[in-house]
């Protein structure tokens, strides 16, 4: 009994001991447990801090890399720049103009030979390696006028301020068949860009001052295109276009062609137009002369120098001279090499007034001695033919009209019934919109010639619908003018104009189908009633010259009593 008690009691020891050895590895696994979280808890608190740690020094690397690019982009040498002369002959060297110095040079890595055309700009290293090509070319030098361009196409003759001629390259812009939109094949006479130092011209600039004064162009009115100027126009002709296609037998007789020819008479019927077709005739029998084609009408070796007579003129002292004294140097340029040139002066009473007579102030005791003096230089040169147009040529200096200067006078004057049926010709024509009831079973060619004849016999009809203005003269008598006596190729014209409108806005309104006999009638008498408030009665002489009467002087010009008139 006492055995199985005390064996009882060291099982329940057993028991209780077993029991506080589980619960002290219970609580050690607890505290195990618990240090092992905190360990992974400071583990990945460490793993973040080394993240940012290392994205921190990453950045910092990044920076100082950044730094010392700078530095090195500081601590570099400068550039130099250089500009391309001729093609690359191969992919290695180019041939540039650089610090004044002409240098065939080695092209760095990366920059392609193809490139490198005439007057591109490269950028060169301390080594004087080409390393980048640069977009576009050089946009700042000198201006220079173009005299020709060399056999080899790839050089030119250029005139710089001072009268220096120099050689220089030809960008290849400025080479035929370029497609570039800021250069274009140049020609003689054209502005340039200039750099004078690497000797090559990269573009063509505007002109400037004088040159914008002129149009060198050859203009494409023929001698066809004038109507009523027959007698005119052969004289003209023979004047100017005999003696330089048959220098030759010019020469053999002696004979010095005229020098100038002034074109006279009252405005608006066709001076300039006459000058125009004067350069166009001349330009063709040069191009013929020289056995060049003329089937596209361009005559780049034949040109027309139009000066804008009022333009020229210019408030400062000596500037006008100046210009004249431009243009002539421009007419004798051009002429060297064979090359016809026209130089018109359009309003020619504008400029070259009377000296000393107080109708202006006193440029022309200046300008008019600067003409005088271009014109007599001129001599020696068959190709430059000077033409004037004046609508007042008794204000001209006499000096400039005599015999040696302004050899040939021809007077421009207001067309008779005939030359203005021609002139109608040139204006309505066949091909135009007719109304088909008018022109019936006749045909357009019989309509036509009906109805120029009916606007023709509108015009010279000499009755009181017609009266313009009534004259006195100095002497007592009077004259009256009619619309007849004012009649010009303007006037004519415009009158077709006028009937070209009226049909259009019948059209328009579905009131007619083409031009009518009425349009026309309509159209005299409405270009009629717009010039019957014309007439400067203040000043009748002056209104009359300008007019074209001739003869005695003008002392009143009243306007006719209209009452009754439709």
């Amino acid at each position: 009994m006492t055995e199985e008690r005390s064996h009882g009691g060291r099982d329940r020891d057993q028991v209780t001991l077993e029991r506080s050895e589980l619960a002290d590895l219970r609580a050690a696994v607890d505290q195990k447990t618990r240090s092992d979280r905190e360990k992974a808890v400071k583990i990945d608190a460490l793993g973040a801090r080394n993240l940012r740690l290392a994205e921190l020094l990453k950045d910092s690397r990044d920076e100082l890399e950044t730094l010392k690019g700078e530095v090195e982009r500081l601590g570099a040498p400068p550039s130099t720049y250089g500009v391309v002369l001729e093609d690359p002959v191969d992919d290695e060297t180019a041939e540039v103009m650089a610090a004044g110095r002409r240098m065939r040079l080695t092209l760095a890595p990366g920059v392609e030979a193809p490139r490198l055309t005439p007057g591109t700009t490269v950028r060169l290293n301390e080594a004087m390696t080409v390393v980048e090509v640069c977009a576009g070319m050089p946009i700042t030098g000198v201006t220079a006028m173009l005299r020709d361009i060399l056999a080899d196409g790839r050089r030119a003759r250029v005139v710089l301020g001072n009268d220096e001629e120099q050689i220089v390259h030809l960008a290849s812009g400025l080479r035929g068949g370029s497609t570039e939109a800021r250069s274009a094949p140049v020609r003689a006479g054209d502005a340039v860009l200039v750099d004078p130092k690497a000797a090559i011209a990269y573009e063509v600039v505007p002109k400037a001052e004088v040159d914008e004064l002129l149009l060198e162009e050859v203009p494409t009115v023929d001698f066809s295109d004038i109507g009523g100027l027959v007698p005119q126009i052969e004289q003209i002709r023979d004047a100017i276009e005999l003696p330089f296609v048959h220098h030759d037998l010019y020469r053999e007789f002696h004979l010095a062609p005229p020098k100038g020819v002034l074109l006279y008479g009252p405005p608006g019927n066709g001076k300039t137009l006459i000058a125009k077709a004067v350069a166009h005739s001349l330009a063709r029998a040069a191009a013929r002369t020289r056995g060049d084609d003329v089937a596209d009408g361009r005559y780049p070796n034949s040109y027309f120098l139009s000066v804008k007579g009022p333009e020229l003129l210019n408030k400062y002292v000596g500037e006008t001279e100046r210009h004249i004294r431009s243009i002539f140097e421009r007419a004798r340029e051009k002429a060297t090499e064979g090359n016809p040139v026209i130089v018109f002066f359009d309003e020619m009473d504008s400029i070259f007034r009377t000296r000393g007579s107080g109708v202006s102030s006193d440029m022309e005791t200046t300008v008019v001695p600067q003409l005088l003096a271009e014109i007599d230089g001129v001599e020696d040169l068959r190709n430059v033919i000077v033409i004037g147009a004046s609508n007042r040529e008794d204000m001209i200096d006499p000096a400039i009209l005599r015999p040696g200067r302004l050899d040939l006078k021809i007077r421009i004057d207001r067309p008779d019934r005939d030359a203005a049926a021609d002139i109608l010709t040139k204006y309505v024509t066949e091909d135009l919109r007719f109304d088909p009831v008018e022109v019936g079973d006749a045909g357009r060619g019989t309509h036509v010639d009906e109805l120029i004849g009916r606007i023709v016999d509108r015009l010279y009809t000499r009755d009181e619908s017609t009266a313009y203005v009534d004259l006195v003269f100095a002497s007592g008598r009077t004259s009256s003018l009619h619309l007849a006596d004012l009649t010009s190729g303007a006037m004519l014209r415009n009158i077709v104009d006028r009937a070209k409108k009226l049909a259009i806005k019948d059209i328009v309104h579905g009131t007619g189908r083409g031009l009518t006999t009425d349009d026309f009638l309509d159209a005299v008498d409405a270009e009629f009633a717009e010039n019957t408030d014309l007439p400067n009665t203040s000043n009748p002489q002056e209104w009359a010259r300008l007019s074209g009467v001739r003869g005695e002087r003008v002392v009143e010009v009243s306007m006719p009593d209209r009452e009754g008139e439709r």
